[in-house]
């Protein structure tokens, strides 16, 4: 699983064989500069969730509810998933929370929009949270991943724990598990494609790890294109009409 905001990129996700691609509310953080997600609105959600549905052919496609549309009465949350069902061609939504979302859950299942809980760190929840912080209570995480399960989630995000905490938690339920920071045992991972490919703009997280440059490779072309223009090399007869 990995994030994907746009057309191209989740087109190229798509065909490499990524299964889920999660249109997060990250894109707050990596795509416009803001050092939360709490800015991101749901109508510009629905915005680049219509990019991705549009480009995946194979892959799953799930958006983030972002805040506070996930927090506001549970109709709200309930008419923001019928929105991403109806406005894009994505399949499912991701609800941050566990035990206290499972009225919210269970409501947004019963309407027929599938729900990937979120527990652990909660990046919506980060002031409450004394900032980005390790969670290390597994009671309280399997007790969330439980009631998360009962409610009607299909698959369980755990963000930020320990390992040995995810092990616990996917141990104690029969749904899968996805892990950001949270070790090894578990269903699958998720990273942000922009950290594993070199495109960050700053502090990277100790859970994700870089699988290429990409930013390497558009400075070196933007660089080549700036001196060719310059030096009168680009155009060439070859680029432009007769």
């Amino acid at each position: 699983m990995l994030t994907a905001y746009d057309f191209p990129t989740a087109k190229i996700l798509d065909e490499a064989g990524v299964d889920v691609l999660l249109v997060g509310d990250t894109v707050g953080m990596v795509v416009q500069g803001h050092s939360t997600t709490l800015p991101v609105t749901m109508d510009q959600m629905i915005y680049h969730s219509e990019m991705v549905g549009r480009a995946a052919q194979r892959a799953m496609v799930v958006v983030d509810l972002p805040f506070p549309d996930g927090q506001l009465d549970i109709l709200h949350s309930v008419k923001c998933g019928a929105r991403v069902l109806k406005e894009t061609q994505c399949h499912a939504v991701k609800l941050e929370g566990g035990a206290e979302q499972a009225e919210r859950i269970e409501a947004m299942v019963r309407a027929g929009i599938p729900v990937m809980a979120h527990i652990g760190l909660g990046p919506q929840s980060v002031h409450v949270l004394g900032g980005y912080r390790l969670q290390r209570d597994i009671d309280r995480l399997v007790a969330d991943a439980k009631a998360a399960e009962a409610a009607g989630a299909f698959v369980v995000l755990i963000e930020c724990v320990p390992s040995q905490a995810a092990a616990a938690v996917t141990e104690a339920i029969s749904v899968p598990t996805i892990g950001i920071g949270a070790g090894p045992d578990v269903s699958g991972q998720v990273l942000v494609t922009h950290d594993i490919v070199g495109l960050t703009s700053g502090y990277t997280p100790k859970f994700t790890r870089s699988f290429g440059d990409v930013g390497l490779v558009m400075r070196e072309a933007a660089q080549s294109y700036c001196q060719e223009v310059k030096a009168g090399t680009f155009p060439s007869d070859a680029e432009s009409f007769e």
